[in-house]
């Protein structure tokens, strides 16, 4: 019988304030989706970071007659450059790579951008070692040990393009939880003012029942669970359009990035780690806020 009134009155809240509650919906909503969305970033970039720490190399670009004509790397000086990098302590493999193999490799890479292929020419591309370290922190360790010596172009540490493309990663998921916040603010003010007005609105049968002895956790059960309610809707919308998202946006604006491992994609089992977080937080949120807001304002 309680469980039945305390439902009735939850659906008769939500129905006599049904503009407030829409609106509490879709800014929690939004709030868990911005929320969600940065959540899913921190995963991209942790499994993209992860991949990409077994692969840092320092790439040794070599001049161009090298490139032109010493394509196995058998004739001073880019044999010796090769076995003095071979026997640098700091170096646990290195790989030559020719002009032809440059070019090959850059095909491969930008197989999805045809365009760009055509306009490549393997003599733009120069021969390189790929050095792999011990500690890939420490490029410095060839850098300045190989920078200069006859035979090399330029060194590039990969470590520097990467600290720039996680940072750009890491910039737009702190934007991300900056709205976020700002939209959960909204949400939390929504939410305290409906339970406010629905409050309002049912005083005169709330001081009946605790004429006749009801509890004021039992007249106060009903708002509280109204403002769970439209949470939990909120974060169920979410999750559904950020599934929409993967599906129908970021799996074939990145299509190409993902199929070439440039950067991880995001799984539907990343969303399904993330649901119960933001189903959690919807909870909690509305809990918190309602519960503050009937001790604050509601005297009955």
């Amino acid at each position: 019988m309680r469980a039945s009134f305390v439902f009735s009155e939850v659906l008769t809240g939500l129905r006599r304030n049904v503009t407030m509650t829409v609106a509490m919906i879709l800014t929690t909503m939004v709030s868990l989706l911005l929320l969600g969305g940065g959540l899913l970033v921190v995963r991209m970039i942790d499994k993209t970071q992860t991949v990409y720490e077994d692969k840092l190399q320092v790439n040794v670009y070599l001049t161009n007659d090298i490139s032109a004509n010493d394509k196995e790397c058998q004739k001073d000086p880019c044999r010796t450059l090769r076995t003095d990098l071979e026997k640098n302590p700091a170096v646990e493999s290195v790989k030559y790579e020719n002009r032809d193999q440059a070019y090959a490799r850059f095909k491969e890479i930008f197989a999805s951008q045809p365009e760009l292929v055509k306009l490549a020419r393997p003599e733009a591309l120069p021969a390189s070692f790929n050095v792999k370290l011990y500690d890939p922190d420490r490029p410095d360790v060839i850098i300045q040990t190989f920078s200069g010596k006859v035979g090399v172009d330029s060194i590039a540490d990969q470590s520097e393009f990467l600290d720039r493309f996680f940072d750009a990663l890491n910039g737009v998921r702190d934007l991300t939880f900056v709205v976020a916040l700002i939209q959960a603010v909204a949400a939390l003010l929504l939410i305290s003012n409906t339970v406010q007005v629905s409050a309002f609105t049912r005083r005169t049968e709330v001081g009946i029942m605790r004429l006749v002895g009801a509890t004021r956790w039992y007249t106060q059960l009903p708002f509280l669970l109204e403002a769970v309610v439209a949470g939990l809707i909120g974060a169920v919308l979410a999750i559904g359009l950020l599934v929409l998202a993967k599906l129908w946006f970021l799996d074939r604006l990145l299509e190409g990035p993902f199929a070439a491992g440039v950067i991880r994609p995001i799984e539907g089992l990343d969303i399904l780690l993330i649901s119960p977080w933001l189903l959690l937080t919807a909870i909690g949120i509305s809990a918190v806020t309602g519960y503050v807001t009937l001790r604050l304002y509601v005297r009955q």
